[in-house]
């Protein structure tokens, strides 16, 4: 295809022996470009081709991604300034320089992000959508309010006195609060109170108006309205919103632990407690209020208080995006069944027969390919055992259910729990005790290292021997997002990948390191970045010899220096470097001399891009690989990581086929400039309405369907004409 020869380099304009790859000039910022990530997914909102819905959720999703960011990223840069350290990153910033950085963009951000929520507001008030202020509801409305807010709110509200007497009440991650300003009949003093705002499972943030179903009136001002149901005989002077963000980077040495489980345990509770990192208040809030939440949360008023021109916790948009208006949703995606699954025989002869099968996600159903894989091997008389990583997992997963029905038909099930799955700790801990108490054997992994990779083995008795079905694939066994993410996965029983998925488990369920033989697994972190290297290195040397020299990754991050480096020492040799990159990317692609032979995109829209895909043109001996790493340090040097060969010629073909569609995205893809910034491709054909790469695999995948039934019939009428002969 078009994107699998390089075209030819230009002459480089600067000696690449006159580049220092030390200087932290080639090395853009990590935090700074994935927040540049979130500018264009913010784009995605103003553009006016999003449907009216699904703007919103765009909005959401960016409060959302900065709430973590806040949570994880500044927390621990946070941290590290506390503790002194002054090293730099490299490129060039410490951990203090970092913060204002960011600050910077994040201010710019949330402002572009405010008036983007306006105009979209208004947009859906125009449709009939709004959201009102209860001043301007007719007294019939109020009251019926008032009467929802007695019934369902009232009795969760714990109005909590600030005086001598009362301490400061603590505060939260993430919860909205009022800071009440009082006046009493008996006094002259102005006290304070805090009243938490009960946004969760039983309340939701936007309250339907009574008889307007499209109308809503948010949480927040429904309880200022009623508050003298509170605090009875006393003047409500000021009602002021805020909201805390905590540090959520609260892990300890698991060497120095006795109970992994008690250890993570404790950190979720030491998180609940951890140092406040952000304050977001509303604009207007007066100084007096504002200076003394920042004394008592013991932050700093000029840095880390964020002021919010109309709404906090935008996050719950999330709520009003689930509105059942098709018109204003993207098209209903329906995932397909993959074409060689799209039978009622036994999934294990399928794939005996095949070989090996490419899923594609969310393109094709996770249900019956990869649950299908785990319920069948449950109920399967013929299989002994079921061995899986599990990294994250919705809570109520039909793939636990598989595991537990597995165990209680008395087939030996392992399942490597990583317990240190960010936010996704508590889930894992209840998780793995439910297994344990049915039978499952219960593993967490390598002391030290998070278990990141995805893999499953299923031990099947075919004919006379035991044979290893395996699934490896780049995204988690979780249902829900594998209707929202992008993702790849093999299903396998080649006898090799069988081997040395058992070593894999073998490794995981011990933690003994003797030197275990893979054959075409490369694992980290042991193996897969000095591999990743030595591929790159090589490309540059065939590039030198025989010219055509072509790298291409797909990933969601390019972190790790090492990495950037040997792909510039490769570029600077005339390599072409494709690299479809989603969020954080060091490189500066197009520098003369240095890079000029590299471009990075990034594709943003419907789905999150999250499958990785490495290429490497091998002087013709194409390789191709999957893999649950990205190129960032922690995932080659901190977790176990596998990536696996896709050898098979018509599997390799439709990975190819993956990666030419994003490269010539014109509908979603943004092109990085040489500073770091990004510039979205259009199209130039005033006939091409919409030639993103998320709709071109759905119809890709579509035509997969009609092309695999059609040579079905083909073989069939064959089989026919053979017989009747």
């Amino acid at each position: 295809m078009s994107n699998t020869i390089p075209p030819k380099p230009r002459r480089s304009r600067k000696p690449a022996g006159e580049f220092n790859l030390s200087d932290p000039c080639w090395y853009l910022n990590r935090e700074l470009t994935w927040l540049e990530f979130n500018s264009r997914v913010l784009h995605e909102a103003e553009d006016v081709r999003t449907p009216l819905l699904e703007r919103l959720k765009f909005i959401a999703i960016v409060s959302a991604n900065l709430d973590e960011f806040f949570m994880k990223r500044i927390g621990g840069l946070k941290q590290q300034v506390a503790a002194g350290m002054r090293e730099v990153s490299i490129d060039g910033l410490t951990p203090l320089q970092q913060i204002h950085e960011c600050y910077k963009y994040i201010r710019i951000l949330e402002s572009r992000k405010f008036d983007l929520l306006q105009q979209v507001l208004e947009l859906l008030n125009e449709r009939g959508i709004r959201i009102c202020r209860i001043k301007d509801l007719t007294a019939s409305e109020r009251k019926k309010l008032r009467k929802h807010f007695a019934t369902n709110i009232y009795p969760l509200l714990t109005p909590q006195s600030i005086d001598p007497a009362h301490p400061f009440p603590f505060i939260s991650n993430l919860s909205l609060n009022l800071l009440l300003t009082l006046n009493s009949a008996s006094g002259p003093d102005m006290q304070l109170a805090r009243v938490k705002v009960p946004v969760g499972a039983s309340t939701s943030r936007f309250i339907p108006v009574p008889g307007r179903s499209d109308c809503f009136v948010r949480l927040e001002e429904l309880l200022c309205c009623n508050l003298d149901m509170l605090f009875p005989g006393m003047e409500v002077v000021r009602c002021d919103l805020f909201r805390v963000t905590r540090n959520a980077n609260t892990e300890t040495d698991e060497e120095e632990a006795d109970d992994l489980v008690e250890m993570i345990e404790t950190e979720l509770k030491e998180r609940r407690f951890a140092p406040i990192v952000r304050l977001q208040v509303l604009e207007g809030m007066p100084v007096f209020q504002r200076g003394r939440l920042a004394a008592e949360l013991d932050i700093n008023e000029n840095d880390d208080v964020f002021f919010v021109p109309m709404l906090l916790a935008m996050r719950d948009l999330f709520e009003l995006v689930k509105l059942d208006y098709p018109h204003l949703h993207d098209p209903p995606h329906y995932p397909i069944v993959n074409p060689q699954l799209d039978s009622q025989r036994n999934i294990f002869h399928i794939i005996r027969d095949a070989g090996s099968i490419l899923l594609q996600h969310p393109y094709e159903s996770f249900s019956s390919s990869v649950e299908r894989f785990l319920r069948d091997a449950a109920s399967d008389p013929k299989v002994h055992g079921i061995k899986m990583t599990l990294y994250r997992t919705s809570s109520q997963s039909r793939i636990i259910e598989a595991l537990l029905l597995a165990a209680q038909n008395g087939k030996q099930v392992a399942v490597v729990v990583e317990l240190k799955a960010r936010f996704d700790e508590a889930t894992n801990i209840r998780l793995a005790e439910l297994m344990e108490q049915a039978g499952v054997h219960v593993t967490y992994g390598v002391v030290g290292l998070k278990t990141h990779c995805k893999v499953i083995m299923i031990v099947r008795r075919d004919f006379n021997a035991l044979r290893c079905y395996v699934h490896i694939g780049t995204g988690n066994y979780h249902a829900d997002t594998a209707r929202l993410y992008t993702d790849v996965g093999l299903l396998s029983c080649s006898e090799a990948l069988g081997h040395d998925v058992t070593e894999l488990f073998n490794y995981l369920t011990t933690g003994f390191k003797p030197r275990r033989k893979y054959s075409r697994l490369l694992t980290a972190p042991r193996f897969l970045k000095q591999a990743l290297l030595a591929k790159i290195e090589r490309e540059t040397v065939l590039h030198r010899e025989n010219g055509c020299g072509l790298i291409q990754f797909k990933i969601n991050a390019l972190e790790d220096g090492d990495i950037v480096k040997a792909l510039y020492l490769a570029s600077q040799a005339g390599v072409q470097i494709d690299l479809i990159v989603r969020d954080t990317c060091r490189i500066r692609p197009g520098i003369a001399g240095l890079s000029e032979t590299i471009r990075v995109i990034s594709i943003v829209g419907r789905f999150l891009e999250h499958s990785r895909i490495y290429y490497f043109r091998n002087n013709g001996s194409e390789e191709y690989f999957i893999s649950s790493a990205d190129a960032m340090k922690r995932n080659l040097e901190a977790r176990v990581e596998v990536l696996c060969p896709v050898e098979t010629p018509a599997l390799a073909r439709e990975l190819r086929t993956i990666l030419d569609i994003h490269l010539s995205d014109t509908r979603s893809a943004w092109d990085m400039q040489s500073d770091g910034s990004y510039v979205q491709r259009i199209s130039t054909d005033p006939d091409i309405v919409d030639c993103g790469s998320h709709s071109q695999l759905i119809e890709y995948a579509d035509k997969r369907v009609v092309q695999h039934r059609k040579r079905m019939k083909k073989k069939n009428s064959k089989k026919e004409i053979d017989i009747h002969n």
